[in-house]
């Protein structure tokens, strides 16, 4: 294994803890300034724990070099709070796995050796969500604007999502749209299954930060309500 990592400190940490398990050997670990992919194909490397945030490179970069040069190779990024953008482009890169960086020692642990007999891992705050499946997508090589297309909202929650994107809560957007608040939660309840999304946080984060979402949403199917 391989730990890529700017901050000393916690490069050191990272290695020191992972060496004290029976199945875990860190080969190598670097800082930034390194020939990461010719370091992985001279030690032959199975898995690359890589921080997505490098000062001096680009690590969507060395993980498509990664891809290309040492296709066998597999990825785990490490980040604070990666944006939705970002895991997209790290899927599509190659990467298998994701570790944040308030993760416990045992996830930690759970996703390398998940990543190391083939599984992919996604960060746990995207279980069951709609990205998750727009990952899938992307992974399998389909446009993720397709998925969101099947979607059938209607014009009133193309509505309701709009508003609470914009952070009104229930009571407001019922005001907004002379609906009652009963009427509301029940659209907000319709949306949240069909998005298989478990909150509103949710909804409004996917809608207002996630190019992703945002374009395909401009292309929703509408029915009337």
């Amino acid at each position: 294994m391989l730990v890529v990592e700017y901050i000393r400190l916690l490069r050191d940490g990272i290695t020191t803890m992972l060496n004290e398990e029976p199945d875990f050997r860190v080969v190598a670990s670097l800082g930034t300034g390194e020939n990461i992919p010719k370091k992985v194909r001279e030690l032959k490397l199975n898995v690359v724990l890589l921080d997505l945030g490098l000062r001096s490179q680009n690590s969507l970069a060395i993980i498509r070099s990664l891809r290309k040069n040492a296709p066998a190779v597999k990825i785990i990024v490490m980040d604070l709070v990666p944006t939705q953008e970002d895991i997209l482009e790290c899927v599509k890169a190659g990467v298998s796995g994701f570790i944040l960086k308030d993760a416990t020692i045992k996830e930690v642990f759970r996703t390398i050796r998940s990543v190391a007999r083939g599984t992919k891992v996604l960060p746990s705050l995207l279980t069951g969500s709609l990205f998750t499946q727009i990952i899938e997508f992307a992974v399998n090589g389909r446009e993720p604007a397709k998925l969101i297309e099947s979607v059938r909202m209607t014009r009133r929650e193309r509505q309701v999502i709009e508003l609470i994107a914009y952070g009104l809560s229930n009571k407001e957007i019922a005001l907004k749209l002379h609906l009652s608040t009963y009427t509301v939660k029940s659209h907000v309840h319709n949306i949240l299954e069909k998005l298989t999304m478990h909150t509103r946080v949710q909804i409004a984060t996917y809608a207002r930060d996630a190019d992703t979402f945002r374009t395909a949403a401009s292309a929703v199917s509408l029915i009337e309500e």
